[in-house]
């Protein structure tokens, strides 16, 4: 069986970090935590799992942090996660599973990253991240946000995956004011840095900026495949909000150029014409959704509800709207199948189940 450290960067979690080890405690062999900076109960808390607590200043750099925690491991895996990660109990049992059969040559181990949830529980964003990464193999975090490890090396997929449960907003600030500095002192960013400068720029609703930031990172051709899908539905949003609603089209169409259509591209284009009440062509869009490969594995984000459920529920109305009530009713039902307990879901049927006279009013 191989060994495993836990290697965390932390600073003020007090309400989370309990919350994380208890989790995760069991399910390695050493716990590694770096605190930048706390004021409150954080370190009191981290010492009820670990005599292991170093200090680091801060630096506005999420891998130097990264990468001090991980210069103190001693096992022959490093595990990372934040403070407010948890492993869920199937998650517990996959992981022990895992460590129990890994082939000591392998490099890394890929996990999905479960970080957005219906009111259901159930998972509506994911993607793979690095999470198991071999001790003293050369492999560094780079980039000062949203930092990751280039895996080298045998790389395999895991049955586990770490959930995401925030329970207070970050510093919604922080990461633009990050790259801003860099950019101030005359630093160059790298592919995937821009990407995410471009996407801070959004959030903040700099719309035109982001923008330019996305149609650069494009142009140089440089990015990886997903960031360059991501890319342009970026724009999308961009152009949307600046009122451009058919540049904002063209933006998503262009994610073809990249590789075959993803069923998030394919339902954001068939919302595009079910906004303006063109039902057979959002229906047609809606139903490539459905065809579309689902493979976490390429690593970009994915919104599994556009891989069955939602595409579903948007042809049942689509074809209510055009007057096909028997092909809505079966589109309902296969959206049911995919979520039992939906709300629309439920108000479907009961507008297909009341008198036609009724069923014409709602």
């Amino acid at each position: 069986m191989v060994s495993v450290s836990l290697c965390m960067i932390v600073r003020n979690e007090e309400d989370v970090l309990a919350r994380c080890l208890d989790s995760a405690a069991y399910l390695v062999d050493e716990i590694i935590i770096v605190d930048t900076g706390s004021t409150d109960r954080t370190r009191e808390i981290a010492a009820r799992f670990t005599s292991q607590i170093f200090d680091f200043p801060w630096q506005d750099d999420f891998s130097a942090a990264r990468n001090e925690s991980f210069s103190h491991a001693t096992m022959d895996y490093c595990l990372w996660l934040d403070a407010d990660d948890v492993f869920l109990e199937a998650d517990q049992r996959a992981f022990l599973a895992l460590k129990a059969s890994l082939d000591p040559d392998v490099s890394v181990v890929m996990a999905p990253y479960h970080t957005g949830f219906d009111e259901g529980g159930r998972v509506t964003f994911s993607y793979y991240r690095e999470r198991l990464i071999r001790n003293r193999a050369g492999m560094k975090w780079a980039g000062s946000v949203h930092e990751a490890v280039t895996p080298v090396g045998k790389v395999v997929y895991s049955e586990f995956a770490v959930t995401h449960r925030k329970t207070k907003p970050s510093d919604p600030d922080r990461n633009l004011r990050i790259y801003q500095a860099q950019l101030a002192a005359g630093k160059a960013l790298e592919p995937r840095q821009q990407f995410y400068y471009g996407r801070e720029l959004y959030y903040h609703r700099r719309w035109e900026e982001a923008l330019a930031v996305f149609e650069g990172f494009l142009r140089e051709g440089r990015g990886w495949v997903e960031n360059n899908i991501d890319a342009c539905r970026q724009c999308a949003y961009c152009q949307k909000a600046l009122g451009r609603e058919q540049a904002a089209l063209e933006s998503l169409f262009r994610t073809f150029a990249y590789d075959q259509p993803r069923a998030e591209v394919c339902c954001e284009i068939g919302l595009w014409f079910f906004q303006r009440e063109e039902f057979r062509q959002a229906a047609y869009w809606y139903a490539l959704a459905l065809t579309c490969a689902r493979d976490d594995r390429r690593g970009g984000f994915v919104s599994p509800d556009c891989y069955g459920y939602l595409p579903c529920i948007q042809m049942c109305v689509c074809y209510s709207r055009l007057g096909d009530l028997k092909r809505a009713e079966a589109f309902n039902e296969l959206a049911a199948f995919f979520k039992p307990d939906s709300p629309a879901v439920r108000h479907n049927r009961a507008v297909f189940q009341a008198p036609p006279e009724q069923a014409a009013e709602s």
